[in-house]
């Protein structure tokens, strides 16, 4: 299964892909916590890294912030993210973080498009194929503006230093999102949980200055696998949260 955007200007599927390829199971149905998150597994889709269902309470905390230090290869990328607006997607970001599922993983894919540039990271095969083994609800933005360039109306602005969740489709969020490195017109068909900090968004800068691997068929290309390979090497609590 392959997670796509679709750029403001391109019917192409661009960016944030992942899930990867399996053979159906014949075994039990797929467990789904009982809670208001409703996680659930993915049999055709094994996870990358072993990790068990996220906490489910009936109460999922949705006020409130959480600041994430993440040291990457090529300098630092602090998160905040925000419990107000996807409490299911931040609860389940926080699980991962705990068990050490980013830790050592390439962000897999940059884009340069004019109305798409994103940095898409989070699956530990660095294929954009590898996800948790679950999936979960979208939490859909409600309150971003019309993005300028989209004449249509229908696309939204995902401003530069935003945090989104990769999705297949609805409700099929995993482990995988995107860090938004200049204003990209999107469907807001993308679960918004957090921000970038300052010295995060210089270190996207620098990735981006360094572009896109060439490939045979495509020299110069605006998608692809970032020339300066870039390593999430731990994501942690910071120590102001």
């Amino acid at each position: 299964m392959r997670r796509a955007l679709i750029s403001a200007f391109a019917a192409a599927a661009l960016v944030v892909t992942g899930g990867s390829v399996a053979t159906a199971s014949d075994s039990a149905p797929p467990l789904t916590t009982h809670g208001p998150c409703q996680y659930s597994q993915t049999p055709d889709e094994p996870p990358a890294r072993r990790v068990p269902l996220p906490p489910d309470p009936r109460r999922t905390p949705a006020r409130g912030t959480v600041d994430l230090a993440v040291p990457t290869s090529q300098g630092p990328l602090p998160l905040r993210l925000d419990r107000a607006k996807a409490p299911c997607t931040v609860q389940s970001f926080l699980h991962l973080t705990r068990h050490g599922f980013y830790d050592r993983t390439v962000c897999h894919r940059l884009t340069a498009y004019p109305t798409l540039k994103v940095l898409q990271c989070g699956d530990p095969t660095g294929t954009g194929e590898g996800g948790p083994g679950y999936k979960y609800k979208d939490e859909l933005p409600v309150d971003l503006p019309p993005a300028a360039t989209d004449p249509t109306g229908t696309r939204r602005l995902y401003g530069r230093g935003l945090l989104a969740m990769a999705n297949a489709g609805p409700n099929t969020n995993g482990s995988q999102f995107f860090v938004v490195y200049g204003d990209s017109a999107l469907r807001p068909n993308y679960t918004v949980f957090g921000t970038v900090g300052p010295a995060g968004l210089a270190t996207l800068d620098k990735v981006a200055a360094g572009g896109i691997e060439p490939t045979a068929e495509d020299p110069a290309p605006v998608d692809g696998t970032p020339a300066l390979r870039t390593e999430l090497l731990h994501v942690r609590l910071s120590c102001r949260s």
